[in-house]
């Protein structure tokens, strides 16, 4: 039923995407007075659709194919991914897309892109003004490693002061910090004193692939004991801090998982400091391990903006997240990094989802998914945005103008690229699920 929900989710996601996108072709070919035979949500494979109709004096046949994968708007004239060919022996007409100038045919192959980065920043913009900003501060918080981080030579307790010259400032970005910016060092603080640890390049890969390198190191202080909880009443309050349980020191919240584990469903000995004093008392723990309290959380920074206020925030939060896509492609094409084992298809991006409905989720995946879709198609490929963009501006800077022999060429090759490329994400996904 979860997974039946989060491809659901998926299906919504990627249908509202796909009409932006596909509406902004749409727009600006109508803008220059282009023909659009055909403007679908899914593909109507073999002439067959759900749903269609055609308005009085309108060229424009709208309706919904019954293959939901995408869809498309099909622009009179043009050699797409329809591989329609039949009006290439004809005279251009007036309304035909290869009849247009070159900047005009640039803005409409552009235009899909550009209200994919439109509607992310009005998401990025709505977010912001009905829910704020909040992440947790990079600022004197301290890591806890996994084995990978520990490899590399960074230690639980240190605080992450730079990697090269950048600052990083969310403490939940360090892991896509480092790997995104490939960098040569990291600048930490351990137990009072600066050093740097030089990063092994050959280990982005798996930096890529390997999650929770750096959790949170949060300090055992008592934040609430919730009423369900079998310690509420014990005695603990907000601000108390748990330094040893059952004759062992714990630092961290994390120290304590492994031990408690060693104690499901008993009573054990701890020691809390309030104050200046240290108070001994027993806690119960439950039979997943837990005490079942709730812990403060250190460093958290919360933005509240107006609606006025969230637009240029919006903007640059999209800015910021197009460049760090962008890192991440270049990445995936840089072999040795590994990092194309980790491209996926549906599978993955149906595991980002929860598995409940939440409006502020929904909206933020779908605002990166918007910029992914975008900057995929800025993509020099043929049979993208991108390739025909690329060919369009050399048109542009040469006055010389590719064949429709080489268009068509060109799309075939695009198109064996493309399927390289989804067996790679699929196979990805496949081998994960075995794993």
């Amino acid at each position: 039923m979860i997974a039946l929900f989060k491809a659901l989710q998926i299906l919504i996601v990627i249908s509202i995407l796909v009409l932006v996108h596909e509406l902004g072709h749409f727009m600006f070919a109508k803008l220059f007075k282009i023909r659009v035979d055909k403007f679908y949500l899914f593909f109507d494979a073999g002439g067959f659709s759900l749903f269609k109709f055609k308005p009085k004096n309108s060229d424009t046949e709208y309706g919904i194919g019954w293959l939901p994968l995408g869809g498309y708007c099909k622009i009179a004239g043009m050699i797409d991914e329809s591989m329609d060919t039949e009006h290439l022996g004809q005279e251009a007409k007036e309304w035909e897309f290869r009849s247009k100038p070159a900047w005009q045919r640039l803005l409409v192959m552009a235009g899909g892109v550009l209200f994919n980065f439109i509607f992310a920043i009005i998401l990025y913009a709505g977010i912001l003004a009905g829910w704020g900003e909040s992440y947790i501060s990079n600022e004197n918080n301290r890591i806890y490693v996994n084995d990978l981080a520990y490899e590399m030579g960074f230690r639980t307790g240190d605080r992450i002061l730079a990697f090269d010259d950048y600052v990083p400032e969310n403490f939940g970005m360090l892991q896509a910090d480092l790997a995104r910016r490939t960098a040569e060092k990291a600048t930490v603080l351990r137990d009072g004193d600066t050093l740097d640890i030089y990063i092994d390049r050959n280990m982005i890969g798996d930096v890529l692939n390997t999650p929770g390198m750096f959790s949170l190191a949060t300090p055992f202080v008592i934040d609430t004991v919730p009423p369900t909880s079998a310690n509420y009443g014990c005695g603990l309050t907000g601000g108390d801090r748990i330094i040893e349980i059952a004759g062992t020191p714990v630092e961290y919240v994390q120290d304590s998982w492994q031990l408690l584990k060693g104690h499901t469903d008993s009573e054990v000995p701890v020691s809390v400091v309030r104050g200046a004093d240290t108070i001994m008392m027993s806690m119960q723990v439950d039979t997943a391990g837990r005490f079942g309290v709730l812990t403060h959380i250190p460093g958290i920074k919360t933005h509240r903006y107006s609606v006025l206020s969230a637009i240029p925030a919006g903007c640059k939060m999209a800015y910021n997240t197009i460049g760090g896509y962008i890192r991440d492609l270049k990445l995936v094409f840089t072999p040795s990094t590994e990092a194309y084992k980790s491209v996926g298809s549906f599978i993955a991006m149906g595991q980002i989802f929860p598995s409940y409905w939440d409006w502020y989720a929904f909206l933020s995946i779908m605002a990166l998914f918007s910029i992914m879709l975008g900057v995929m198609n800025l993509l020099p490929i043929p049979a993208l945005d991108g390739g025909h963009i690329v060919f369009t501006l050399y048109e542009i800077v040469t006055r010389k103008k590719p064949s429709d022999r080489f268009l068509i060429g060109a799309q075939i090759v695009g198109f064996i690229l493309l399927f390289g490329l989804i067996i790679l994400a699929f196979g990805n996904d496949i081998g994960r699920l075995m794993r």
